[in-house]
Protein backbone atom coordinates (compact mmCIF):
# COMPACT_ATOMS: atom_id res chain seq x y z
CA UNK A 1 0.00 0.00 0.00
CA UNK A 2 1.39 3.39 -1.01
CA UNK A 3 1.91 5.80 1.85
CA UNK A 4 0.76 9.44 1.63
CA UNK A 5 4.23 10.57 2.79
CA UNK A 6 7.38 10.58 0.67
CA UNK A 7 11.02 11.35 1.44
CA UNK A 8 12.78 14.30 -0.13
CA UNK A 9 16.55 14.55 -0.78
CA UNK A 10 17.00 16.23 2.58
CA UNK A 11 15.12 13.47 4.35
CA UNK A 12 12.04 15.51 5.23
CA UNK A 13 8.66 13.84 4.85
CA UNK A 14 6.05 15.77 2.87
CA UNK A 15 2.53 14.98 1.74
CA UNK A 16 2.26 13.28 -1.64
CA UNK A 17 -0.42 15.38 -3.34
CA UNK A 18 -1.04 12.73 -5.97
CA UNK A 19 -2.09 10.41 -3.14
CA UNK A 20 -4.56 13.06 -1.99
CA UNK A 21 -5.85 13.85 -5.49
CA UNK A 22 -6.57 10.17 -6.14
CA UNK A 23 -8.78 9.99 -3.06
CA UNK A 24 -10.43 13.41 -2.80
CA UNK A 25 -11.71 15.72 -5.60
CA UNK A 26 -9.51 18.70 -4.74
CA UNK A 27 -8.73 19.55 -8.36
CA UNK A 28 -12.35 19.14 -9.43
CA UNK A 29 -13.50 21.39 -6.59
CA UNK A 30 -10.99 24.10 -7.49
CA UNK A 31 -11.94 23.83 -11.14
CA UNK A 32 -15.68 24.04 -10.52
CA UNK A 33 -15.75 26.74 -7.85
CA UNK A 34 -12.54 28.76 -8.29
CA UNK A 35 -10.41 28.60 -11.43
CA UNK A 36 -13.21 27.28 -13.67
CA UNK A 37 -15.99 29.41 -12.21
CA UNK A 38 -16.32 32.44 -14.47
CA UNK A 39 -17.72 35.61 -12.91
CA UNK A 40 -18.73 38.82 -14.70
CA UNK A 41 -15.75 41.09 -15.18
CA UNK A 42 -17.59 44.28 -14.16
CA UNK A 43 -17.93 43.63 -10.42
CA UNK A 44 -17.53 46.82 -8.38
CA UNK A 45 -16.92 47.51 -4.67
CA UNK A 46 -20.46 46.41 -3.75
CA UNK A 47 -19.32 42.85 -4.40
CA UNK A 48 -16.83 42.91 -1.53
CA UNK A 49 -19.49 42.30 1.07
CA UNK A 50 -20.31 38.68 0.22
CA UNK A 51 -16.78 37.50 0.95
CA UNK A 52 -16.55 39.85 3.95
CA UNK A 53 -19.65 38.17 5.37
CA UNK A 54 -17.83 34.84 5.27
CA UNK A 55 -14.82 36.43 6.99
CA UNK A 56 -17.05 37.89 9.71
CA UNK A 57 -18.75 34.51 10.18
CA UNK A 58 -15.35 32.82 10.56
CA UNK A 59 -14.34 35.40 13.18
CA UNK A 60 -17.54 34.80 15.16
CA UNK A 61 -17.07 31.04 15.14
CA UNK A 62 -13.41 31.10 16.24
CA UNK A 63 -13.81 33.76 18.94
CA UNK A 64 -17.08 32.17 20.10
CA UNK A 65 -15.38 28.82 20.64
CA UNK A 66 -12.66 30.40 22.78
CA UNK A 67 -15.16 32.44 24.81
CA UNK A 68 -17.25 29.34 25.44
CA UNK A 69 -14.25 27.69 27.11
CA UNK A 70 -14.31 30.29 29.92
CA UNK A 71 -18.02 31.19 30.05
CA UNK A 72 -20.34 29.77 32.73
CA UNK A 73 -24.00 29.67 31.57
CA UNK A 74 -25.70 29.95 34.96
CA UNK A 75 -27.73 32.77 36.40
CA UNK A 76 -25.40 33.18 39.37
CA UNK A 77 -22.07 33.02 37.54
CA UNK A 78 -22.64 34.21 33.95
CA UNK A 79 -21.95 37.91 34.61
CA UNK A 80 -18.93 37.10 36.78
CA UNK A 81 -17.53 34.78 34.11
CA UNK A 82 -17.68 37.62 31.59
CA UNK A 83 -15.70 39.82 33.98
CA UNK A 84 -13.28 36.92 34.47
CA UNK A 85 -12.77 36.72 30.71
CA UNK A 86 -12.20 40.46 30.46
CA UNK A 87 -9.81 40.76 33.41
CA UNK A 88 -8.14 37.45 34.18
CA UNK A 89 -7.96 35.42 30.96
CA UNK A 90 -4.94 36.29 28.85
CA UNK A 91 -6.19 38.30 25.85
CA UNK A 92 -9.75 37.57 26.99
CA UNK A 93 -10.68 41.24 26.55
CA UNK A 94 -9.44 41.05 22.98
CA UNK A 95 -11.44 37.91 22.22
CA UNK A 96 -14.62 39.37 23.66
CA UNK A 97 -14.26 42.68 21.82
CA UNK A 98 -13.51 40.76 18.61
CA UNK A 99 -16.75 38.85 19.16
CA UNK A 100 -18.96 41.82 20.06
CA UNK A 101 -17.49 44.13 17.42
CA UNK A 102 -17.51 41.28 14.92
CA UNK A 103 -21.24 40.76 15.50
CA UNK A 104 -22.00 44.38 14.67
CA UNK A 105 -19.69 44.49 11.66
CA UNK A 106 -21.20 41.17 10.53
CA UNK A 107 -24.59 42.86 10.30
CA UNK A 108 -23.06 45.92 8.64
CA UNK A 109 -21.65 43.84 5.77
CA UNK A 110 -24.82 41.70 5.60
CA UNK A 111 -27.04 44.78 5.30
CA UNK A 112 -24.77 46.22 2.61
CA UNK A 113 -24.79 42.84 0.84
CA UNK A 114 -28.61 42.83 0.91
CA UNK A 115 -28.70 46.43 -0.33
CA UNK A 116 -26.51 45.47 -3.28
CA UNK A 117 -29.01 42.72 -4.09
CA UNK A 118 -31.82 45.28 -3.99
CA UNK A 119 -30.25 47.84 -6.28
CA UNK A 120 -28.92 45.36 -8.84
CA UNK A 121 -31.92 43.02 -8.86
CA UNK A 122 -30.05 39.95 -7.61
CA UNK A 123 -33.38 38.56 -6.38
CA UNK A 124 -34.84 38.34 -9.88
CA UNK A 125 -35.13 35.10 -11.91
CA UNK A 126 -33.29 32.75 -11.98
CA UNK A 127 -31.98 33.73 -8.53
CA UNK A 128 -35.21 33.68 -6.52
CA UNK A 129 -34.14 30.64 -4.50
CA UNK A 130 -30.74 32.23 -3.89
CA UNK A 131 -32.52 35.25 -2.41
CA UNK A 132 -34.82 33.09 -0.28
CA UNK A 133 -31.88 31.17 1.17
CA UNK A 134 -30.14 34.49 1.85
CA UNK A 135 -33.21 35.71 3.74
CA UNK A 136 -33.22 32.46 5.73
CA UNK A 137 -29.59 33.23 6.65
CA UNK A 138 -30.66 36.72 7.75
CA UNK A 139 -33.44 35.36 9.98
CA UNK A 140 -31.04 32.83 11.49
CA UNK A 141 -28.53 35.61 12.15
CA UNK A 142 -31.19 37.62 14.00
CA UNK A 143 -31.97 34.59 16.15
CA UNK A 144 -28.27 33.98 16.79
CA UNK A 145 -27.76 37.62 17.70
CA UNK A 146 -30.72 37.67 20.08
CA UNK A 147 -29.68 34.52 21.92
CA UNK A 148 -26.12 35.85 22.19
CA UNK A 149 -27.41 39.20 23.45
CA UNK A 150 -28.76 37.48 26.56
CA UNK A 151 -25.54 35.69 27.53
CA UNK A 152 -23.65 38.57 29.26
CA UNK A 153 -26.53 38.53 31.78
CA UNK A 154 -26.33 42.25 32.45
CA UNK A 155 -29.28 44.53 33.03
CA UNK A 156 -29.91 45.18 29.35
CA UNK A 157 -29.54 41.49 28.49
CA UNK A 158 -31.99 40.40 31.19
CA UNK A 159 -34.64 43.01 30.54
CA UNK A 160 -34.22 42.83 26.78
CA UNK A 161 -34.95 39.11 26.95
CA UNK A 162 -37.93 39.79 29.23
CA UNK A 163 -39.45 42.34 26.88
CA UNK A 164 -38.82 40.48 23.61
CA UNK A 165 -40.06 37.10 24.84
CA UNK A 166 -43.15 38.73 26.40
CA UNK A 167 -44.37 39.78 22.97
CA UNK A 168 -45.19 36.15 22.23
CA UNK A 169 -47.91 36.39 24.87
CA UNK A 170 -49.92 38.55 22.47
CA UNK A 171 -50.56 35.54 20.23
CA UNK A 172 -54.14 34.34 20.90
CA UNK A 173 -54.75 31.04 22.70
CA UNK A 174 -51.14 29.74 22.66
CA UNK A 175 -49.29 32.92 23.61
CA UNK A 176 -48.85 32.29 27.34
CA UNK A 177 -47.68 28.72 26.71
CA UNK A 178 -45.26 29.92 24.04
CA UNK A 179 -43.70 32.42 26.45
CA UNK A 180 -43.12 29.68 29.04
CA UNK A 181 -41.61 27.46 26.35
CA UNK A 182 -39.25 30.22 25.20
CA UNK A 183 -38.14 31.07 28.72
CA UNK A 184 -38.18 27.57 30.14
CA UNK A 185 -39.72 29.15 33.22
CA UNK A 186 -42.54 31.47 34.22
CA UNK A 187 -40.09 34.38 34.17
CA UNK A 188 -36.69 35.02 32.62
CA UNK A 189 -34.27 33.12 34.85
CA UNK A 190 -31.11 31.06 34.83
CA UNK A 191 -33.03 28.35 32.99
CA UNK A 192 -33.69 30.85 30.18
CA UNK A 193 -30.01 31.75 30.10
CA UNK A 194 -28.96 28.10 29.84
CA UNK A 195 -31.53 27.48 27.11
CA UNK A 196 -30.37 30.47 25.06
CA UNK A 197 -26.75 29.44 25.56
CA UNK A 198 -27.48 26.00 24.07
CA UNK A 199 -29.24 27.60 21.12
CA UNK A 200 -26.47 30.17 20.59
CA UNK A 201 -23.49 27.82 20.61
CA UNK A 202 -24.97 24.58 19.24
CA UNK A 203 -28.23 24.53 17.30
CA UNK A 204 -28.44 27.93 15.60
CA UNK A 205 -24.81 27.95 14.31
CA UNK A 206 -25.35 24.54 12.70
CA UNK A 207 -28.48 25.82 10.97
CA UNK A 208 -26.61 28.97 9.91
CA UNK A 209 -23.71 27.02 8.41
CA UNK A 210 -26.16 24.77 6.58
CA UNK A 211 -27.89 27.77 5.01
CA UNK A 212 -24.55 29.35 4.07
CA UNK A 213 -23.54 26.13 2.32
CA UNK A 214 -26.85 26.02 0.43
CA UNK A 215 -26.44 29.70 -0.48
CA UNK A 216 -23.00 29.14 -2.01
CA UNK A 217 -24.17 26.04 -3.89
CA UNK A 218 -27.14 27.95 -5.30
CA UNK A 219 -24.91 30.90 -6.25
CA UNK A 220 -22.46 28.74 -8.19
CA UNK A 221 -25.30 26.88 -9.89
CA UNK A 222 -27.13 29.90 -11.34
CA UNK A 223 -24.09 32.19 -11.53
CA UNK A 224 -23.45 35.64 -10.13
CA UNK A 225 -25.44 38.71 -11.04
CA UNK A 226 -23.61 41.92 -11.98
CA UNK A 227 -24.26 45.70 -11.91
CA UNK A 228 -25.84 45.70 -15.36
CA UNK A 229 -28.14 42.77 -14.61
CA UNK A 230 -27.10 40.99 -17.82
CA UNK A 231 -26.79 37.22 -17.54
CA UNK A 232 -23.43 35.68 -18.34
CA UNK A 233 -22.23 32.10 -18.61
CA UNK A 234 -20.35 30.89 -15.56
CA UNK A 235 -19.26 27.48 -16.81
CA UNK A 236 -17.16 28.65 -19.77
CA UNK A 237 -15.00 31.69 -20.58
CA UNK A 238 -16.52 34.54 -22.59
CA UNK A 239 -15.54 38.12 -23.40
CA UNK A 240 -17.65 39.28 -20.44
CA UNK A 241 -16.26 36.95 -17.76
CA UNK A 242 -13.01 36.16 -15.99
CA UNK A 243 -12.05 33.25 -13.67
CA UNK A 244 -13.02 33.86 -10.06
CA UNK A 245 -9.52 32.77 -9.04
CA UNK A 246 -7.09 34.47 -9.11
CA UNK A 247 -8.80 37.70 -10.20
CA UNK A 248 -11.54 38.08 -7.62
CA UNK A 249 -9.75 36.30 -4.79
CA UNK A 250 -6.98 38.91 -5.09
CA UNK A 251 -9.57 41.71 -5.43
CA UNK A 252 -11.36 40.50 -2.29
CA UNK A 253 -8.07 40.68 -0.37
CA UNK A 254 -8.22 44.46 -0.75
CA UNK A 255 -11.64 44.47 0.88
CA UNK A 256 -10.35 42.17 3.61
CA UNK A 257 -7.47 44.56 4.40
CA UNK A 258 -9.81 47.56 4.65
CA UNK A 259 -12.26 45.54 6.77
CA UNK A 260 -9.51 44.45 9.16
CA UNK A 261 -8.26 48.03 9.49
CA UNK A 262 -11.73 49.24 10.47
CA UNK A 263 -12.22 46.20 12.68
CA UNK A 264 -8.93 46.74 14.51
CA UNK A 265 -9.51 50.48 14.92
CA UNK A 266 -12.84 49.90 16.63
CA UNK A 267 -11.51 47.12 18.87
CA UNK A 268 -8.46 49.01 20.12
CA UNK A 269 -9.78 52.57 20.23
CA UNK A 270 -13.59 52.48 20.56
CA UNK A 271 -14.92 48.99 21.39
CA UNK A 272 -18.13 50.39 22.90
CA UNK A 273 -18.70 52.98 20.16
CA UNK A 274 -20.45 55.24 22.66
CA UNK A 275 -22.83 52.47 23.70
CA UNK A 276 -23.59 51.55 20.08
CA UNK A 277 -21.94 48.11 20.32
CA UNK A 278 -21.91 47.57 24.10
CA UNK A 279 -24.57 49.22 26.27
CA UNK A 280 -23.58 50.78 29.59
CA UNK A 281 -26.40 48.97 31.41
CA UNK A 282 -24.92 45.65 30.37
CA UNK A 283 -21.99 46.33 32.68
CA UNK A 284 -24.43 46.11 35.59
CA UNK A 285 -25.41 42.61 36.80
CA UNK A 286 -28.95 41.50 35.98
CA UNK A 287 -31.40 42.57 38.65
CA UNK A 288 -35.04 41.38 38.32
CA UNK A 289 -36.10 43.96 40.94
CA UNK A 290 -34.77 47.03 39.10
CA UNK A 291 -36.08 47.91 35.65
CA UNK A 292 -33.75 50.07 33.48
CA UNK A 293 -35.08 53.45 32.44
CA UNK A 294 -34.82 52.54 28.75
CA UNK A 295 -34.76 49.03 27.25
CA UNK A 296 -33.67 48.48 23.65
CA UNK A 297 -32.12 45.65 21.65
CA UNK A 298 -28.80 45.91 19.80
CA UNK A 299 -28.85 48.32 16.86
CA UNK A 300 -29.20 45.69 14.11
CA UNK A 301 -32.62 44.64 15.48
CA UNK A 302 -33.91 48.15 16.17
CA UNK A 303 -35.61 48.87 12.79
CA UNK A 304 -38.12 46.09 13.43
CA UNK A 305 -38.35 46.96 17.12
CA UNK A 306 -39.30 50.51 16.15
CA UNK A 307 -42.01 49.18 13.81
CA UNK A 308 -43.35 47.03 16.65
CA UNK A 309 -43.46 50.00 19.05
CA UNK A 310 -45.15 52.22 16.46
CA UNK A 311 -48.31 50.09 16.62
CA UNK A 312 -50.36 50.67 19.81
CA UNK A 313 -51.85 47.17 19.89
CA UNK A 314 -49.41 44.50 21.08
CA UNK A 315 -50.68 41.72 18.82
CA UNK A 316 -50.99 43.95 15.75
CA UNK A 317 -47.50 45.27 16.43
CA UNK A 318 -46.17 41.72 16.44
CA UNK A 319 -47.96 40.97 13.16
CA UNK A 320 -46.64 44.19 11.63
CA UNK A 321 -43.08 43.41 12.65
CA UNK A 322 -43.33 39.87 11.25
CA UNK A 323 -44.82 41.26 8.03
CA UNK A 324 -41.90 43.70 7.69
CA UNK A 325 -39.53 40.74 7.51
CA UNK A 326 -41.91 38.50 5.56
CA UNK A 327 -42.22 41.02 2.71
CA UNK A 328 -38.52 40.56 1.99
CA UNK A 329 -39.17 36.90 1.22
CA UNK A 330 -41.69 37.67 -1.53
CA UNK A 331 -39.63 40.49 -3.05
CA UNK A 332 -38.73 38.49 -6.22
CA UNK A 333 -42.42 38.33 -7.12
CA UNK A 334 -43.19 41.96 -6.35
CA UNK A 335 -40.75 43.48 -8.85
CA UNK A 336 -42.42 43.64 -12.27
CA UNK A 337 -39.78 45.75 -14.01
CA UNK A 338 -38.47 44.80 -17.45
CA UNK A 339 -34.90 45.27 -16.25
CA UNK A 340 -32.98 44.10 -13.19
CA UNK A 341 -30.46 46.78 -12.34
CA UNK A 342 -31.27 50.16 -10.83
CA UNK A 343 -29.04 51.62 -13.55
CA UNK A 344 -31.75 51.04 -16.15
CA UNK A 345 -34.87 51.48 -14.02
CA UNK A 346 -36.86 54.68 -14.00
CA UNK A 347 -37.00 57.54 -11.52
CA UNK A 348 -39.82 55.93 -9.52
CA UNK A 349 -37.65 52.97 -8.53
CA UNK A 350 -34.71 55.24 -7.70
CA UNK A 351 -36.88 57.47 -5.54
CA UNK A 352 -38.45 54.41 -3.89
CA UNK A 353 -35.12 52.82 -2.93
CA UNK A 354 -33.90 56.18 -1.56
CA UNK A 355 -37.01 56.57 0.61
CA UNK A 356 -36.66 52.96 1.74
CA UNK A 357 -33.07 53.51 2.90
CA UNK A 358 -34.05 56.70 4.74
CA UNK A 359 -36.99 54.95 6.44
CA UNK A 360 -34.99 51.87 7.40
CA UNK A 361 -32.15 53.97 8.81
CA UNK A 362 -34.60 56.24 10.61
CA UNK A 363 -36.38 53.27 12.16
CA UNK A 364 -33.04 51.88 13.30
CA UNK A 365 -32.23 55.15 15.05
CA UNK A 366 -35.67 55.47 16.64
CA UNK A 367 -35.50 51.89 17.91
CA UNK A 368 -32.48 52.81 20.03
CA UNK A 369 -34.09 55.93 21.51
CA UNK A 370 -36.61 56.12 24.33
CA UNK A 371 -40.30 56.54 23.49
CA UNK A 372 -41.78 60.03 23.05
CA UNK A 373 -44.81 61.34 21.12
CA UNK A 374 -42.62 62.87 18.40
CA UNK A 375 -40.52 59.73 17.99
CA UNK A 376 -43.63 57.55 17.85
CA UNK A 377 -45.05 59.74 15.09
CA UNK A 378 -41.79 59.58 13.15
CA UNK A 379 -41.71 55.79 13.59
CA UNK A 380 -45.22 55.56 12.15
CA UNK A 381 -44.23 57.70 9.15
CA UNK A 382 -41.07 55.67 8.51
CA UNK A 383 -43.04 52.43 8.89
CA UNK A 384 -45.49 53.57 6.21
CA UNK A 385 -42.57 54.40 3.92
CA UNK A 386 -40.98 51.01 4.60
CA UNK A 387 -44.13 49.07 3.72
CA UNK A 388 -44.91 51.31 0.75
CA UNK A 389 -41.61 50.33 -0.88
CA UNK A 390 -42.74 46.70 -1.04
CA UNK A 391 -46.51 46.98 -1.42
CA UNK A 392 -46.38 49.57 -4.21
CA UNK A 393 -43.52 47.87 -6.05
CA UNK A 394 -45.78 45.87 -8.43
CA UNK A 395 -47.22 49.17 -9.68
CA UNK A 396 -44.31 51.59 -9.94
CA UNK A 397 -41.98 48.95 -11.41
CA UNK A 398 -44.50 47.88 -14.05
CA UNK A 399 -45.50 51.30 -15.35
CA UNK A 400 -42.30 53.33 -15.02
CA UNK A 401 -40.18 54.10 -18.06
CA UNK A 402 -36.98 52.06 -18.19
CA UNK A 403 -33.80 52.22 -20.27
CA UNK A 404 -32.82 49.34 -22.51
CA UNK A 405 -29.68 47.68 -21.11
CA UNK A 406 -26.79 46.94 -23.51
CA UNK A 407 -26.56 43.55 -25.15
CA UNK A 408 -23.12 42.98 -23.63
CA UNK A 409 -20.54 44.73 -21.49
CA UNK A 410 -16.76 44.80 -21.48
Amino acid sequence: MKLPLVLTKRGWKVLDLNWLYARYPVREFMQRHMTGYYAPRNFNFWYFFGSLSLLALLNQIITGIWLTMEYTPTGTEAFASIQHIMRDVRYGWLLRFMHTTGASLFFVVVYLHMYRGLIYGSYRAPRELLWLIGMAIYLTLLLEAFTGYVLPWGQMSFWGASVITSFASAIPWVGKYLVIWLRGDFNVSGVTLHRFFALHVALVPLILLGFVFLHLVALHYVGSNNPTGIDTKHDKPTAETIPFHPYYTVKDLIGVVVFLLVFSTIIFFAPKMGGFFLENNNFIPANPMQTPEHIAPVWYMTPFYAILRAVPNKFLGLITMASAIGLMFILPWLDRSKVRSIRYKGYLSKIAITIFVICFTGLGYLGIQSVSPLRTTLAEIFSVGYFAFFLLMPFYTRYEKTTEPPEFFT
